[in-house]
């Protein structure tokens, strides 16, 4: 073979799935490529660059939780453990050193499952060095999926390994590895994810991506719609680095060198900015092109859009071998129900189109898991030995239309050094899950021409294998689970527009109303304290014996129904709803008050629910005016969605919205998944937040009631300050 003068010159001479403004944002010469495979070598890799970085280290991520510790027990670098201390020591260490984290303001559903107030667990230090920062600068509905580090603007780590809770694990994924746990006492199962490293003006590009995201958080959501006004540029520019000062680690040996990389985005439509779909259109090219295999390790599988271009591959004459390997369950209620419905609709219409059983599903195993597995959460597809393609989207609807996303992709375009490369990765991967020896798939590959299926038969039943599984579910949840879940829209979501059109600046009287109910329980709460150790009237009543009789009703025998079915009636009276929720947490505790609270708004709601639909949209009308009438018909045409957001932020009196609800002839099944959805957190927090009022009255301290009343106030005061602050746009 002649080798050209350059590989990189080669790749671009016969540019076809990579082309920049269809299926990436641009291409750029990579001096270097390697990728990483499952969270010790990410995180260890990491922490080695970081410590290496002299101008700034950018972090952008879905989630970030500074407890963690990317070198489990510490590293032998001189530095501290937890991420949080450690980007802090470093940054103090190096004083021209800037260190900026950038994670998504999240939405309520995920408040359970994260760190809580990380603004002011790392912002605390922030300042001209180390700076954090949550980016709300998205379409409802949408997320900041991104997952990148970029360190001194010239090394880049782009993949699916956010520095979050629950990601790390060895390439063994071994059954019971005690460094694999949140906390002392919070053991995880085994996880598989990748990340990409690399460097060049490929790292660059991306360091300008982040580095654009960083300045559009800064600004509020009115500037983010004022094309007139500037952003201001970041201090440092960005830069180059010779060998003195490359923080790529030393003995971390590169995959490929001297190559050009498409950085593939995801964006929606939001103010001035134009929306992209590069990864959809990289996904369908790809797809089309292959010939043989397509390897697939993905954390879903329910993008519509590639299942409709898959179905149509699978259907033509000789159609490639595609082997997804993906979790064998969505972890999560909520993930198993909606995202596992739609994964097993999606994989019956495929083997519908599948004539020559060419596709297969399969999960990782190893001996020991007993009914656990391995949760894969990688993002990647490989495409013969032609296309290397990695990143944050998912396989989901929302990774191709809706979040935030970026790819890093690399074509061969019959470059056999590059084609070599591609083969060698997925091989290592493959070799992971099935014990082998890299040789042993490689050797595999050749004898069974490309087949993928075949490799996995010949290397697989030992104790690593790959397991072949047809996802499955229920006819019952089945019905329950909408065409397109609230949990993997198409599009950005439409309960803005049920806000804006419903009741136009109201949404901030809600918000503050609850504020100031919180912190008149927790003022409340103090000055109960106060009177019952320090007056008589402990004599007479006391929150404990009130919280005694309330157990002893509901440990008899029909206790619970009654004490549910009087949360009902009293939602139904008009009691405020979150008063009731505070009360059951007060008297029951965070978990049986939960579930009481949960029960109760539920029957409540399905009862004013089947009024509204007995008396009909005119009698609703008549009795409650045109805003809730034109709130019918907005839940009449959205379903799902608006009852999510109407239940995360309550622009109606609850019985009103049920009524509304009901008249709209809503479909039953959406009406009550969106209230499950949107009040179970609220209803889980607020019940949490009673008890420790609860705790604090029958068990004071000074500090404790210190910190109570300090929480109080600042409640209160922010209400009125919102109230205020919103009152003359009403």
């Amino acid at each position: 073979m002649n080798t050209p003068t350059s590989p990189c010159a080669a790749q671009a001479g016969a540019a076809r799935l990579l082309r920049p403004g269809e299926t990436c944002d641009s291409l750029c010469h990579a001096r270097r490529l390697r990728l990483l495979a499952d969270a010790e070598e990410y995180f260890g890799t990491l922490r080695q660059a970081i410590v290496r970085a002299r101008r700034s280290v950018i972090i952008v991520g879905w989630d970030i939780d500074s407890r963690i510790e990317l070198v489990p027990g510490g590293a032998d670098d001189g530095f501290p453990a937890a991420l949080g201390d450690f980007l802090a020591a470093v940054a103090a260490a190096r004083p021209a050193l800037r260190v900026r984290i950038l994670a998504w303001d999240f939405a309520m559903l995920y408040a359970l499952e994260r760190e809580w107030l990380p603004a002011y667990k790392l912002g605390w230090r922030s300042g001209r060095r180390l700076a954090f920062r949550l980016d709300g600068q998205h379409p409802p509905g949408a997320s900041h999926h991104q997952k990148i580090v970029v360190v001194d603007d010239c090394l880049a780590f782009v993949g699916g390994m956010d520095l979050a809770r629950s990601r790390w694990d060895t390439c063994a994924h071994a059954s019971a590895d005690p460094r694999r746990r949140n906390g002392p006492r919070q053991p995880y199962g085994p996880i598989h994810d990748v990340q990409a490293m690399f460097d060049g003006e490929a790292a660059r590009a991306v360091a300008k991506l982040a580095n654009d995201r960083w300045r559009r958080a800064k600004v509020t959501a009115r500037e983010a719609h004022d094309e007139s006004e500037p952003v201001p540029p970041l201090p440092e520019v960005l830069a180059t680095t010779d060998e003195s000062g490359d923080p790529w680690p030393p003995g971390v040996r590169a995959d490929i060198e001297d190559v050009r990389l498409g950085i593939a985005l995801t964006a929606a439509p939001h103010g001035p900015r134009t929306g992209c779909q590069q990864i959809h259109a990289l996904y369908r090219a790809a797809i089309e092109a292959a010939r043989d295999t397509i390897y697939i390790e993905n954390q879903y599988f329910t993008a519509s859009a590639v299942g409709d271009t898959l179905a149509r591959r699978l259907s033509m004459p000789d159609p490639p071998a595609v082997a997804a390997v993906i979790p064998r369950e969505q972890t999560g209620w909520l993930q198993a129900a909606a995202m596992g419905t739609l994964r097993a609709r999606l994989y019956k219409r495929l083997r519908a189109a599948d004539r020559e059983q060419r596709l297969r599903l399969y999960w990782p195993w190893t001996e020991g898991l007993g009914h656990a597995f391995i949760n894969v959460h990688s993002k990647l597809m490989i495409v013969d030995d032609a296309l290397l393609l990695i990143g944050s989207a998912n396989l989901n609807n929302r990774s191709m239309v809706l979040d935030t996303e970026c790819n890093i992709a690399l074509e061969a375009l019959g470059d056999a050094r590059v084609r070599g490369a591609i083969a060698r990765m997925r091989n290592r991967l493959l070799a992971e899950h099935l014990g082998a020896r890299c040789e042993d798939v490689e050797r595999a590959f050749e004898r069974f021409a490309g087949d993928v299926h075949r490799v996995i038969e010949r290397l697989g039943g030992g104790a690593r294998t790959l397991r072949r599984f047809e996802p499955q579910v229920s006819p019952e949840l089945d019905r329950w689970v909408p065409e397109s879940a609230v949990v993997d829209p198409e599009r950005p979501a439409v309960p803005d527009e049920v806000v804006r059109e419903f009741a136009p600046g109201r949404g901030g009287r809600s918000i503050t109303r609850r504020l100031l109910l919180l912190g008149l329980c927790a003022l409340l709460a103090v000055a109960m304290t106060l009177a019952w150790h320090y007056t008589p009237l402990s004599r007479f009543v006391s929150l404990a014996s009130i919280a005694r009789a309330a157990h002893a009703l509901a440990a008899t025998r029909f206790g619970p129904p009654l004490v549910v079915g009087a949360y009902a009636l009293a939602a139904i009276s008009s009691v405020p709803i979150t008063l009731l929720i505070v009360c059951a947490g007060l008297l029951f505790g965070a978990i049986d008050g939960s579930l009481y609270a949960l029960s109760g708004s539920l029957l409540a709601a399905l009862a004013t629910y089947a009024i509204g639909r007995w008396a009909g949209r005119d009698a609703v009308r008549r009795r409650a005016g045109s805003r809730l009438n034109r709130l019918s018909k907005r839940l009449g045409r959205q379903g799902l969605a608006a009852v999510v957001v109407l239940r995360v932020l309550p622009l109606a009196p609850f019985v009103l919205v049920n009524l509304a609800a009901g008249a709209s002839h809503i479909a039953l099944r959406d009406y009550v998944l969106g209230t499950l959805i949107g009040m179970g957190p609220g209803i889980v927090l607020a019940t949490t937040f009673a008890q420790q009022l609860a705790d604090a009255v029958r068990h004071p301290d000074p500090l404790t009631l210190a910190a109570l009343a300090g929480i109080g106030a600042a409640l209160v005061g922010l209400s009125a300050a919102l109230q205020r602050f919103l009152g003359p746009r009403q």
